[in-house]
């Protein structure tokens, strides 16, 4: 098991450092977690962006690549993610683990303060950002929706969340709208960030070969420089447990050669607990999560229904989301077996061969876990922001006790909210 440290360096800043010599590499994160809003997304989804750019003292690309050179060519990223109704909102980075490096080299001290230099100390005079900066990435955040567009099928599942979800932040997009990004200005981005500096929860990770304890006067010192006082708790998402009525549906027609079937459903619950999410994974898995699944042997092999039909779940948000590829005459016959599949999992209809397959293929998801850093920072930031903290082993260990009536319990919960359907426009 990888040993995983938490330490609060302060009120609403949690550190966790996960103590391995597996990696060539070790992966630095901070991230600030934010509400879902409307009001903000498009200027949280910028920010990272504009921090990028350069520092107090690397005040530009050239000079912070330079000095990332230095480190023995390391990387530093921002990053966005969207975790249920929840926005995070960072940076992480990426170098050489010191085992591998020549005896006596360090450069832990040196990457944490260079990560923290670029939330607390951006390029441009005090108060501001860069003008140029700003006006840059903002067109580029702007290209970025407009971009979302050419995805089909990752614009249908979009179109369905802000459909079912109307009047939740789920519905929202992480990027805000065209219309939004184009309002921001410079001194509002200025004003948010100082915001969020002050009053967002912040987490820290680290997963490296260092000494924890080491770590910690790293992340103190890199870091010292946030406003201290009371911050927000991590922003909970609202689960809306059942459908408010009948059947929604909804559609648009587009210039497309190949239609795209979501359904939405609400499963009754959030899946935040360590038993609940081994429900759900297991559930996902046998229904439509893996090429053994039900929609994949069914509805896309057997039948030949489906380009393509797979199932996804938002554990927070307790959101089903089924997506599928579809010739346009054969709308109603794939949604009609998609359904019945759901059915025979709730009636128990599952075989030994599938519950095997759906067992193996979760836990061959969490083993890949353990071996991808990026993974393992993905799932670390799950458990700080759902308030959790079981390592995927103990997970694996709750998923291997799990019985085939506690995954078909879970299946007798979900309930279909919504139908989208994008199609030709001459259909």
């Amino acid at each position: 098991m990888l040993p995983m440290t938490e330490l609060t360096l302060s009120p609403g800043v949690t550190l966790r450092v996960v103590q391995t010599k597996k990696f060539k590499t070790s992966l630095l994160a901070v991230t600030f977690v934010e509400p879902l809003t409307a009001e903000h997304a498009a200027l949280h989804a910028l920010l990272p962006k504009v921090l990028h750019r350069g520092t107090q003292t690397h005040p530009d690309m050239q000079a912070l690549s330079a000095a990332l050179d230095e480190l023995y060519g390391g990387s530093i990223q921002p990053i966005l993610r969207k975790k249920g109704e929840v926005q995070c909102i960072g940076f992480w980075g990426s170098f050489l683990d010191e085992a591998f490096l020549p005896a006596g080299t360090s450069i832990l001290e040196e990457a944490t303060a260079l990560l923290g230099e670029l939330v607390l100390a951006p390029a441009g005079e005090r108060g501001t950002f860069v003008p140029a900066y700003v006006d840059s990435e903002k067109k580029n955040l702007i290209d970025q929706i407009r971009a979302q567009l050419n995805d089909k099928l990752q614009y249908a599942m979009a179109r369905l969340r802000g459909q079912m979800c109307q009047g939740e932040a789920y519905g929202l997009d992480k990027l805000g709208t065209e219309a939004q990004a184009n309002a921001i200005t410079g001194e509002a981005l200025y004003t948010r960030y100082r915001e969020m500096l002050a009053q967002a929860p912040v987490y820290l990770y680290y997963c490296g070969s260092a000494d924890p304890a080491r770590v910690e006067v790293a992340f103190r010192a890199a870091f010292a420089g946030l406003p201290n006082g009371e911050r927000r708790p991590v922003p909970q998402t609202q689960v809306v447990n059942s459908p408010a009525g009948p059947v929604r549906r909804f559609q648009d027609a587009m210039d497309v050669g190949q239609g795209k079937l979501i359904l939405g459903f609400r499963t009754g619950g959030s899946f935040r607990s360590q038993e609940s999410i081994a429900r759900g994974l297991l559930f996902n898995a046998i229904y439509g999560g893996t090429t053994t699944s039900k929609l994949f042997l069914h509805v896309r092999e057997k039948l030949s229904l489906c380009y393509f039909a797979n199932s996804s779940l938002a554990q927070n948000k307790g959101i089903l989301q089924v997506y599928s590829g579809v010739e346009f005459a054969n709308f109603q016959k794939a949604e009609e077996e998609i359904l019945a599949q759901l059915a025979a999992c709730q009636k128990g209809e599952i075989s030994q061969e599938e519950w095997e397959a759906a067992r193996r293929s979760v836990m061959g998801s969490l083993r890949t876990t353990l071996d991808a850093q990026g993974r393992l920072e993905e799932y670390w930031l799950n458990r700080f922001v759902s308030g959790t903290d079981f390592p995927p082993e103990a997970l694996a260990e709750e998923v291997d006790r799990v019985t085939l009536d506690q995954v078909v319990e879970t299946a007798q919960k979900i309930q279909l909210d919504s139908i989208y359907t994008l199609r030709g426009k001459e259909g």
